[in-house]
C-alpha cells in the first residue's frame, strides 16, 4: 500500500512538471506520468479511467493528444481486443530533442544580439561583452551536451535491439 501512495505522489509531482514544461493539460500530464511509471505491459483505457478518476471523454481526449504527440503508444495483445497504453520507448529522447531545439533557437538569438551590439553599439557591447559571451558559451555547451546525450541514447537503443 505504501508503494501505491508513493506512486500517487510521484504522478502528481511529475504531472505538475509536465504541465509547466510541456504545456500539457493537467489530466494529460498525469496520464503521461502514469505511463512512464507503468509496467511495460501498459494500462488499458479502463485502468487509466480508474487510476485518474476522470471521465471517459476526458481520458480519451488526453490519450489522443499524447498519441498524436507520440509520447504514448498503444498496442493490443493476441486474443484481447482492448488497447493497452504505455509511454513510447523514446520519450526521454523526445524531451531532449525539444530542449535541443529550444537551446538552438536561444543560441541563434544571442549570437545575433552579440553581433548587432558589436557592430552598432560598440560601447554597450564592450561594457556587456562578458555577459553576452558567457551566455553564448553556456548555450553552446548545453547544445553539445544534449547532442552527446542523444547520441548515447541512440547507441543504447541500437545495442538494445541487437540483443
Amino acid at each position: 500500500m505504501k508503494s501505491e501512495e508513493e506512486k500517487k505522489k510521484l504522478v502528481e509531482e511529475v504531472g505538475l512538471s509536465f504541465e509547466r514544461k510541456h504545456n500539457f493539460a493537467p489530466l494529460a500530464a498525469r496520464i503521461y506520468a502514469l505511463m512512464i511509471l507503468c509496467p511495460y505491459e501498459g494500462h488499458t483505457f479502463e485502468q487509466i479511467i480508474d487510476l485518474t478518476n476522470a471521465s471517459k471523454s476526458s481520458v480519451s481526449t488526453s490519450l489522443n493528444l499524447l498519441l498524436q504527440l507520440r509520447y504514448v503508444e498503444y498496442f493490443t495483445e493476441t486474443g484481447d481486443r482492448k488497447r493497452h497504453f504505455r509511454s513510447t520507448k523514446h520519450h526521454l529522447q523526445r524531451i531532449l530533442e525539444e530542449q535541443l531545439i529550444s537551446v538552438q533557437e536561444d543560441l541563434s538569438i544571442v549570437q545575433k544580439l552579440n553581433k548587432f551590439n558589436c557592430a552598432h553599439n560598440p560601447r554597450k557591447f564592450i561594457k556587456n561583452e562578458s555577459i553576452g559571451l558567457i551566455f553564448q558559451e553556456y548555450l553552446i555547451s548545453q547544445e553539445r551536451n544534449i547532442k552527446t546525450t542523444i547520441q548515447k541514447m541512440l547507441a543504447f537503443q541500437t545495442e538494445d535491439t541487437a540483443i
